[in-house]
């Protein structure tokens, strides 16, 4: 094993370069991961051009928080935590906590003031941190990234291919906010505004678990987002620049509106908000919504409260979306692996990205960085 790592840096807004770094030390309580896949979703598209600002996320930061591979090198005291050994592939979640505070004590440790850069200047997250802290490789846009004991990981079966692997955050969300937080069960109505990774990853878990009718919207863009969605088992599909939203939703409620709404839009306003809170049905609806908007002006108190709307928030995953979203990839039952549409070499960060950000003319959903592809051309899975 070389002495030296490759790895794709972050040195200003929009900006990457490539740089060697020295392979850290693992001790007995931390290993070493050479990463396969590691996947790019649309809050890389943000931190990329606007990084935070915390000293933990200052200077030179290696991204990539979706991250896969084999477990090249591990302490023993590692290897006996994680019940996991030289050579297991695994899924690595973003979050480093600490594992002694009140929320990691209930098991939602995505909670823990030590992994939210937003509120601690030392906090650790795989592919937010900066490399200048100890372990150097803290983001998967790299040939191996460093483990420390408090990684979360979770080990994929031999059925998964590496490529398919690392779909499991997206999924793990869409299992997270459409399931956990939502609620959305048998026989439920559903409106997905959304058709990228996390909204068709929202899909398949309402189907899964058994709502009866799944709308999934979008715009023209989405032509090709609106046959795979489909084929995931969308029951009907809308464009809303073509299409009257409001009017389509209830004449397929038969007027009656929806249970749920999910809004998985980006860089949309406030417009799928208030689509939302217009289509729900006549009380106690939910919508589920992300983060996008800072500020949220003349929004419709008084509609929500007459249709006693839950309002509830999209906001990472847990231990378990994580272990049935592997699951669910394991089970092969939905053809997941077509999420996956483009892949690159980490030599090729800054372009994937700006694919994923819309500012090409290619259409991806979820796209895969690959550290086997260096100096290789890119592009759409063939």
């Amino acid at each position: 094993m070389s002495e030296k790592v490759l790895a794709a840096v972050r040195v200003a807004p929009g900006t990457t370069e490539m740089r060697e770094f020295d392979r850290p030390n693992i001790d007995d309580e931390s290993a070493l991961l050479k990463i396969e896949v590691a996947g790019i979703c649309g809050t890389d598209v943000k931190l990329y051009s606007k990084p935070p600002t915390t000293r933990a996320t200052q200077g030179p930061v290696i991204m990539g928080h979706e991250n896969v591979g084999v477990i090249v090198e591990a302490g023993e005291k590692f290897k006996k935590r994680q019940g996991l050994t030289e050579g297991d592939r695994v899924f690595v979640e973003h979050y480093v906590a600490c594992f002694s505070c009140e929320w990691c004590r209930i098991g939602e440790y995505r909670h823990c003031e030590a992994t939210d850069w937003r509120t601690n200047p030392d906090a650790r997250r795989f592919g937010y941190t900066s490399a200048d802290f100890p372990g150097t490789l803290w983001g998967g846009f790299s040939e191996y990234m460093y483990l420390p004991w408090n990684a979360v990981l979770h080990k994929i079966p031999d059925t998964v291919t590496a490529e398919e692997a690392g779909l499991v955050m997206p999924l793990s969300n869409g299992i997270e906010w459409a399931l956990l937080t939502a609620g959305i069960g048998y026989n439920d109505t559903v409106l997905i505004q959304g058709p990228g990774q996390q909204g068709l990853a929202q899909l398949v878990a309402a189907k899964t678990a058994g709502a009866a009718q799944v709308i999934v919207s979008g715009t023209t863009r989405d032509k090709a987002r609106f046959e795979l969605a489909k084929e995931l088992g969308a029951d009907e599909v809308i464009d809303v620049l073509t299409e009257d939203p409001r009017e389509k939703i209830m004449d397929l409620t038969n007027g009656r509106g929806l249970d749920y709404v999910l809004d998985c839009t980006s860089r949309a306003g406030t417009a799928p908000v208030l689509l939302g809170v217009d289509v729900l049905k006549r009380r106690e609806g939910t919508l589920l919504i992300q983060g996008e908007l800072a500020a949220f002006p003349d929004f419709p108190v008084k509609q929500v409260t007459e249709k006693a709307i839950t309002i509830k928030s999209a906001r990472g995953h847990s231990f378990n979306a994580c272990e049935l979203a592997v699951a669910q990839l394991a089970s092969h039952r939905y053809p997941l692996e077509k999420l996956a549409t483009h892949r690159y070499g980490i030599d090729q960060v800054d372009h994937a990205i700006r694919v994923l950000a819309g500012e090409t003319d290619e259409d991806a959903i979820h796209v895969s960085m690959m550290p086997e592809m260096i100096g290789q051309p890119g592009g759409a899975v063939r």
